[in-house]
């Protein structure tokens, strides 16, 4: 049974870690663009998104 577990939560987190990849790669343009609008409230919310993200991808990743 656990190697069952096992093997789904794998499946889910290959077919996740691309779709995180995209998300990041958006959060960043947003970053982007707050910051050459010098927008720091749309910054510093970005700059939350993009550690959650990365803290979910390092995790999916191991």
């Amino acid at each position: 049974m656990k190697q069952v577990i096992q093997t789904l939560k794998r499946t889910d987190a290959e077919k996740r870690i691309p779709v995180l990849r995209l998300e990041i790669d958006y959060e960043l343009a947003t970053l982007h663009d707050a910051m050459v609008n010098q927008d720091e409230n749309e910054e510093k919310r970005c700059k939350e998104r993009l550690t959650k993200l990365r803290q979910e991808l390092i995790r999916l990743e191991a």
